[in-house]
């Protein structure tokens, strides 16, 4: 009789933990319609938009690159510009119900698409740096200041990303179980290695996010200080002039840096190591990633006031 009452208790339990695990990788879309509608904007406004920039910074500016800066907004303008290619594939995946279509979402839409949001992430810091580093160094001789150095920083940091999404797409693929439905997330459509590794994956990217975030505190916090102390001494010199525009640009990069992407990155660690089921937790993670891609709506007021030739031609445009 026990040994009965324990089978059915075994059995309860096997059941429970199935009907668990599977209400776990399903969502409610019933908000699918307002994502696409979203996305769908975003796109018309950012791909003129950033076509407009990458026209400028590749094709009408002078093909010299005179400084640091531009090299890291024409890697910032390339990222953005790639983000807005993506997002066909994300309105089409919230219109269709195909298995297909989200077979290749989950696989590489998602993977390209993180991988220039991150690409954006480092330039923002990068770009943060440079403002910083010239208001230490105003004669522009620290070696990371040079067009040399910004070029090998850009290539290392597309070669990693690059080999990380080349990773994660083919582990992707090798992991991959048989889609049962359209509302299956992608984080349940895999075996618990590629589970694993998302998470291994995930944590460092937060640790970078963290990292890079610091980093744009720590140094509008330093110029704001030069700022105050200049203004006790130099109120109304060239001096001080030029450090209340760098710190007028810092807090902008860091505003559009912290509306982006720091929304996400606190739903979204939370999300892989928790189950994400459930309505709100769905629709929360979908809006943190729309507060992601309006960065390419964002930026272009970050190339408006850190590049003075962009600023000339738009007004010569505008006339």
């Amino acid at each position: 009789m026990s040994d009965q009452a324990g089978e059915e208790a075994t059995s309860l339990f096997h059941q429970s933990s199935v009907t668990n695990q599977t209400t776990c990788g399903q969502v409610d879309r019933s908000a699918d319609l307002f994502f696409m509608m979203v996305h769908g904007l975003v796109f018309l406004v950012g791909l003129p938009l950033n076509g407009f920039i990458v026209t400028f910074y590749f094709c009408r500016a002078q093909q010299k690159t005179s400084s640091s800066i531009t090299i890291y907004l024409k890697n910032l303008v390339a990222a953005d510009f790639l983000v807005c290619l993506c997002l066909p594939i994300r309105v089409a995946k919230y219109a269709s119900s195909s298995v297909t279509l989200h077979l290749v979402n989950c696989n590489v839409a998602r993977a390209v698409l993180l991988l220039n949001i991150y690409a954006s992430i480092m330039f923002m810091g990068y770009i943060a740096a440079n403002r910083y580093l010239k208001v230490v160094q105003p004669l522009g001789t620290h070696i990371l200041l040079t067009v040399r150095a910004a070029h090998i920083i850009s290539t290392a940091t597309w070669v990693f990303l690059l080999a990380t999404m080349s990773a994660f797409v083919v582990l992707s693929f090798q992991t991959q179980k048989p889609f049962t439905s359209v509302l299956e997330t992608c984080e349940y459509s895999h075996t618990g290695q590629f589970s694993l590794v998302m998470k291994i994956i995930y944590s460092c990217a937060n640790v970078m996010f963290l990292s890079v975030l610091a980093s744009l505190v720590f140094f509008y916090y330093s110029t704001s200080r030069r700022v105050a102390l200049v203004q006790q001494r130099l109120a109304a010199s060239s001096c001080f002039t030029k450090l209340a525009r760098t710190r007028r640009n810092m807090l902008v990069l860091v505003s559009v840096f912290c509306f982006c992407f720091v929304p996400y990155h606190l739903v979204h660690l939370p999300k892989e190591f928790l189950c994400s089921s459930g309505k709100f937790l769905y629709n929360v993670k979908e809006v943190t990633i729309i507060m992601s891609v309006l960065n390419v709506c964002l930026d272009p007021l970050i190339y408006f006031i850190l590049c003075k030739r962009f600023r000339t031609q738009f007004g010569l445009l505008g006339k």
